[in-house]
């Protein structure tokens, strides 16, 4: 299991403002070494419960709140991620496991015992949210991703945009999976992530952003078809 503690805010971006900012990390932080030219693909199916718990939890701005997915880079690869996003504030902690393909799939169509096979304490605790909570699959979302890091303070700072998604086909290794738009064209998400405390330079870079900080997840914006938002 791998475990990330760290602070996090976010900022909706128009175009320009993005070009502007991406030119500023470029010349200061290190990009990230999957970022390339184009940056990279993630794509993550969630999971909730049948009323929705956490998609309202968050959009009501509960405080203490989750979310369950898995997550994949390559719907050609052999394994997934599985996460747990236990927020409260800006303040998160992300716990992840690989997942083989299979054990990936079982849960893709809603089939949970593969994670007891795992006798892994992280797995064991998904497996009981998923099964008592009444966890099932409920949205893809899928975007491209530009990451730049800082060595100070554990800081990452990534650029999500082309952000699309389905909540009828939720085949998560599909390379041609059918999905919809979430946000309007040119738009990019700006993820601020730290521990402790935000360096100085990059305070400064992002004090212009502070009107558009957002608390609208990727995935709430995914389940707006749902509710006729979209």
């Amino acid at each position: 299991m791998r475990e990330v503690l760290r602070y996090e805010r976010k900022f909706l971006l128009p175009q320009e403002e993005y070009f502007r900012l991406r030119g500023r990390f470029e010349a200061l932080l290190h990009k990230d070494a999957h970022t390339g030219r184009d940056g990279y693909t993630i794509r993550s199916l969630y999971f909730d419960t049948l009323h929705d718990a956490d998609y309202f939890e968050k959009l009501d701005g509960v405080q203490l709140r989750r979310k369950l997915r898995l997550r994949l880079y390559d719907p050609a690869a052999d394994f997934a991620f599985l996460e747990l996003k236990q927020k409260e504030g800006e303040y998160q902690l992300k716990r992840s496991l690989r997942l083989g393909r299979e054990a990936a799939l079982s849960l893709c169509r809603g089939v949970y015992a593969p994670l007891l096979d795992l006798h892994d304490e992280f797995a064991d605790e998904c497996y009981a949210l998923l099964t008592m909570r009444g966890y099932r699959p409920k949205a893809v979302i899928e975007y491209r991703r530009e990451a730049y890091t800082a060595r100070e303070n554990d800081t990452r700072i990534t650029f999500d945009r082309d952000i699309r998604a389905s909540e009828s086909c939720l085949s998560l290794f599909d390379p041609r999976l059918a999905l919809y738009p979430v946000m309007n064209q040119g738009q990019v998400v700006l993820e601020v992530k730290y521990n402790g405390f935000l360096l100085e330079y990059l305070k400064e870079l992002v004090s212009g952003c502070e009107r558009s900080q957002v608390s609208a997840s990727k995935y709430c914006m995914g389940r707006l078809a749902s509710y006729g938002l979209i």
